[in-house]
C-alpha cells in the first residue's frame, strides 16, 4: 500500500466516523465539532485528488465561516432540547425504514465493489508529463494562479464578500442577544476611568477587632 492510499483510508474513515458522530451526538456543540472534523477529512481527500482549490475553499468557507457561525448560533440560542425530543418516537418507524434502505444499498455497493491494482489505475488514469501537455514547468500552480487573479483583478469583490460575511455574523449575534434581568455586567469605561478615591476605601480599625 502506497502512502497516498494509506492517507486516503485515514481521511475516508475520519469523514465517515465524524459524519456518524455528527448525527448521533446528543450535544449540538459536539455535533458541530465533529462536523468541522469531517470538513477537515474531506479537505484532505481533495488534496489527495489534486484539487487544492476545493480543499482551501472547504476550509475557508465552511470551517472558517459556516461551521463557526453555526456553532455561535447553537451556543447562544436558548433551545429547549427536551421539548424537541418529545415527538421523537413518532418518527422512529419512518427513520428506521429509511435507515434500513440506506444500509442495504451501502452493503450492496460494498459487496459489488472491487479494488483495482496499481497497474489498472495507472492504465485507466495516466498522468501526462509537462512535455506532453506543453505546460511551462516554471509556471505557477493553480493555487498561486488563483491568488494572483483574486488579489489583483478581483480584490475589491473579495473585500466586499468579507464585509458581507462580517455583517452577517454580527447580525446573527445581535438577533440572538437577549437581555437578562438580575445579571451583573461589566462597564469597561467605568473601570478604566476610576481613580484612587473610588477604587480604594480606607478603614479605621481598632486594635484587637476585625473588619
Amino acid at each position: 500500500m502506497t502512502f497516498a492510499a494509506f492517507m486516503f483510508w485515514v481521511f475516508a474513515i475520519t469523514v465517515v466516523a465524524s459524519g456518524v458522530m455528527t448525527i448521533s451526538a446528543r450535544n449540538p456543540v459536539h455535533s458541530v465539532m465533529f462536523l468541522i472534523l469531517a470538513f477537515f477529512g474531506a479537505a484532505g481527500l481533495f488534496i489527495l485528488m489534486g484539487a487544492e482549490y476545493l480543499a482551501m475553499l472547504l476550509l475557508v468557507v465552511y470551517i472558517g465561516a459556516v461551521a463557526v457561525l453555526f456553532l455561535f448560533v447553537v451556543m447562544m440560542l436558548d433551545v429547549d432540547f427536551v421539548e424537541m425530543r418529545q415527538g421523537f418516537l413518532r418518527y422512529v418507524p419512518i427513520g428506521g425504514a429509511l435507515a434500513t434502505v440506506i444500509v442495504v444499498e451501502l452493503v450492496l455497493i460494498v459487496a459489488a465493489w472491487t479494488l483495482p491494482d496499481d497497474d489498472a489505475i495507472a492504465r485507466a488514469h495516466p498522468v501526462p508529463t509537462a512535455a506532453e501537455t506543453g505546460a511551462d514547468p516554471s509556471a505557477p500552480n493553480n493555487i498561486e494562479a488563483l491568488g494572483l487573479v483574486l488579489y489583483t483583478d478581483y480584490v475589491h469583490y473579495f473585500q466586499i464578500a468579507g464585509v458581507i460575511l462580517l455583517v452577517a455574523m454580527i447580525g446573527a449575534i445581535v438577533l440572538t442577544f437577549r437581555t437578562r434581568e438580575g445579571v451583573r455586567k461589566q462597564d469597561p469605561a467605568e473601570q478604566v476611568a476610576r481613580d484612587r478615591a473610588t477604587a480604594v476605601e480606607m478603614k479605621n480599625i481598632r486594635t484587637g477587632q476585625g473588619i
